[in-house]
C-alpha cells in the first residue's frame, strides 16, 4: 500500500504577504505626503504674502504681511494636520478612521483658509492704519504674492494623506500591535532574571516590580 506525503503549499503565504506590502506602500505614501505637506504649509505661512503702500506724511511707506498676520488658520491646521497623522497609528478600527477624517479636514480647512487669504486686504489696511496712526487709512498699490498658493499646495499634500489614511489605514499596523498580537516578548522580558553584578537590571527589575532576588 502506498503513502502519499503532503507537501506544504507556499501560496497562501505569499498571499498572506501580499497584503501588508500593499500597506506598506500606502503607509510610506501617507507618511511622505503628509509630512511634506504640513512642512510646506509652516514655512511658506511664514513668508510676505501681500504689500502695498500706506501714505505717511505726504508720502508713501511700503507695508507688507505675512501668511501668520493674514490668516493664522493655514498654520494651526496644519499643526493639527501633523499631529493626526502620527495618531494615526495609535488608534484602531473606528479610531483610526475618525483620526484619518480628521487629517483629511485639516488639509482641506488649510486650502481653503489660504486661497482666501489670497485675496484678503484686511492685514495690509490694519498695517497701513498702525504705520500712519489713522485708524481710516487704507493700503494703496495692494499685490499679493505666490506664497498663499504654496500654502493651499502644501494643505492639498496633507489633505491626500488623510484620503490614504481613510483608504488604506485598515491595513496599516498599530503601535504595540506586535505585543497585542502574541504575548511572547512581554513574556520574555519578565522571565528574564536580573544580573546581580549590573545595577541598571536591578533598578530596571524594581521599576517593573519584580524581585531582581528571585532565582539568585
Amino acid at each position: 500500500m502506498g503513502y502519499v506525503s503532503a507537501v506544504p503549499v507556499p501560496q497562501p503565504r505569499a498571499a498572506r504577504a501580499a497584503v501588508p506590502g500593499g500597506g506598506r506602500r500606502s503607509l510610506a505614501a501617507a507618511l511622505f505626503l503628509g509630512a511634506l505637506g504640513a512642512t510646506v504649509v509652516l514655512l511658506s505661512a511664514g513668508q510676505i504674502w501681500a504689500e502695498g503702500t500706506a501714505s505717511v506724511g505726504g508720502g508713501t511707506v511700503p507695508v507688507e504681511a505675512d501668511g501668520g498676520t493674514v490668516t493664522g488658520v493655514p498654520t494651526a491646521l496644519a499643526i493639527v494636520g501633523l499631529a493626526a497623522l502620527f495618531a494615526v497609528f495609535a488608534v484602531r478600527r473606528t479610531g483610526r478612521t475618525l483620526v484619518a477624517a480628521l487629517l483629511a479636514l485639516s488639509g482641506a480647512g488649510a486650502a481653503l483658509a489660504a486661497v482666501l487669504g489670497a485675496s484678503d486686504r484686511a492685514a495690509l489696511d490694519a498695517e497701513a492704519a498702525r504705520i500712519s496712526g489713522d485708524t481710516a487709512a487704507a493700503v494703496a498699490g495692494l499685490s499679493h504674492t505666490v506664497w498663499p498658493y504654496v500654502t493651499a499646495a502644501g494643505a492639498v499634500l496633507i489633505l491626500l494623506a488623510g484620503l490614504f489614511a481613510l483608504r488604506f489605514g485598515k491595513s496599516w499596523p498599530a503601535m504595540g500591535g506586535r505585543y497585542e498580537r502574541s504575548g511572547a516578548p512581554r513574556a520574555a522580558r519578565k522571565a528574564a532574571q536580573a544580573d546581580p553584578d549590573r545595577p541598571e537590571d536591578l533598578w530596571k527589575a524594581l521599576d517593573r516590580g519584580e524581585d531582581p532576588t528571585h532565582g539568585a
